[in-house]
């Protein structure tokens, strides 16, 4: 990191065009949208208490006609590009998870829940940046993952949140670690006995901590590779992780979120909020 650099707090450190509440919507005028006053109220709560939702869901082999039938025609046209019926299918049901989970949190039907993107916080393109819900449109973050079997959504009050997951495989390949880990997270690593579980467990909780963090920054890797992020896998944590883009540094809350055996999951969202509320996990129905 430069010498010069100093740590700013998340909302100081992120360009103006990246204020509280923008939201992007490429296919109509929101500003004549009407909000529940149940919606207003969640927010308001949220935002009061820093609470975060967290919702997954176990992903299946094909496309329910119930989910696709939920999603927008440039979701239900970007399914149908999907070569796998598999991979269709988890898309498929993490959009339509998502719409569901915002939906009853906000007290809205499930149909009037729309999505769409905030400008990319680092080039200002529209059709690259952060996740946003942009029906009803409330100042909400939200983050969503994927993985082998399981898709994940995360939600906060404001501008910023970054969760992922990964299902648990080995950890065979040198050159993964190299593009995952820092050196000395390397070096710990994979100086635990090769195929055990401590390699694999700390493998991935290294590797969504610092997914989590670069989704929540909302440069992906164009901000920082991940084998120059730092996030202590050895560290239960919950802890604070440093992210550094062009000098700008901005604090990550981390923390591990244990869902089911076969995965590993990790949220990050802005250290100088506050309050640093209760992270809810919502089990599948």
């Amino acid at each position: 990191m430069a010498q010069s650099a100093t740590t700013r707090p998340v909302d100081e450190a992120i360009p103006t065009r990246h204020a509280e509440g923008v939201h992007i919507d490429h296919a109509a005028d929101i500003a004549d949208v009407y909000v529940p006053e149940s919606a207003r109220d969640v927010v308001a709560d949220l935002r009061r208490t820093g609470a975060v939702h967290i919702w997954w869901w176990r992903l299946g082999d094909a496309v329910d006609p119930a989910d696709f039938a939920l999603l927008d025609a440039s979701e239900q046209a970007r399914a149908r590009r999907f070569h796998a019926a598999r991979d269709a299918a988890a898309f498929t049901t993490t959009r339509a998870g998502a719409r569901r989970a915002v939906a009853g949190l906000l007290g809205v039907a499930a149909q009037a829940v729309r999505f769409g993107r905030r400008v990319c916080p680092g080039c200002g393109d529209t059709e690259h940046g952060p996740p946003s819900v942009v029906r009803p449109p409330v100042p909400l973050a939200i983050s969503l993952s994927r993985t082998s079997g399981c898709g994940v959504l995360a939600l906060r009050a404001g501008s910023w949140v970054g969760v992922d997951v990964e299902a648990y495989r080995p950890v065979e390949s040198d050159a993964l670690a190299e593009v995952v880990l820092t050196p000395s997270e390397a070096r710990h690593i994979l100086g635990l006995p090769a195929g055990g579980e401590d390699r694999v467990h700390r493998f991935h909780r290294a590797w969504t901590r610092k997914e989590a963090v670069v989704k929540a920054v909302g440069l992906g890797l164009m901000g920082m590779p991940l084998n120059t992020l730092e996030v202590a896998p050895a560290d239960p944590g919950p802890f604070r992780v440093t992210h550094d883009h062009q000098g700008e540094l901005t604090q990550w809350h981390v923390e591990d979120v244990h869902l089911d055996s076969g995965w590993s999951a990790s949220l990050a969202r802005p250290a100088t909020s506050s309050p640093l509320g209760p992270v809810q996990v919502h089990a599948p129905a």
